[in-house]
């Protein structure tokens, strides 16, 4: 059987280290699973261009067996991916994702080559077979009317965390178990 590869995607102003990023990827490690939490430039030099130029060097691993989880901004960036590559992969999940700006001057200006834009929503639901949308009902920077508007987009239930914040570090999540669990679950499907 082969090995499925994940990906992490980080946000803006973070990094493959912070948050429950380094705790899930060493708990799908665990599972036997390959995980990649690429490192983007991020806010200096913070553009689409400059993320998908760092991601090149992961484009052989994917597959129709590769998962994608974004949070923050990752979930624009994989949306931008989604659209270019040419395998249908097998699950993306979203946290705390949004398209379109967030009406906050600082973070709407790094973030608005990935996710201001008019996004080909056919191509991206053709090359993932499944999406996961989650958001909290109290997120600081992401309303829950922008989770709402992306699982409409993709088709697919908005899961709605309950006073789980910007659902980071600052929140509280250094461990993200439900996230775990959905993977977990989701991988194990043979029908996906």
């Amino acid at each position: 059987m082969k090995k499925t590869n994940v990906f992490i995607i980080h946000g803006t102003e973070s990094s493959p280290e912070e948050n429950w990023f380094p705790w899930l990827k060493k708990e799908l490690e665990v599972l036997n699973y390959q995980v990649f939490v690429p490192e983007f430039p991020t806010p200096k030099d913070q553009s689409l261009k400059n993320w998908m130029e760092v991601f090149k060097n992961y484009k052989q691993f994917l597959n129709r067996d590769t998962v994608f989880i974004g949070h923050s901004l990752g979930p624009g960036f994989i949306l931008n991916l989604l659209e270019i590559i040419d395998v249908q992969i097998k699950a993306s999940y979203f946290v705390s994702g949004f398209t379109g700006t967030l009406g906050n001057e600082h973070f709407d200006n790094l973030n608005r080559s990935f996710t201001n834009k008019k996004f080909d929503w056919k191509k991206i639901k053709a090359n993932c077979k499944k999406f996961f949308v989650i958001n909290s009902d109290d997120d600081p920077y992401v309303p829950i009317k922008k989770g709402r508007e992306l699982a409409e987009k993709l088709d697919t239930d908005l899961i709605i965390l309950k006073n789980a914040g910007h659902i980071n570090a600052d929140s509280g999540f250094n461990k993200f178990v439900f996230l775990l669990d959905k993977i977990q679950n989701e991988i194990k499907r043979k029908d996906i």
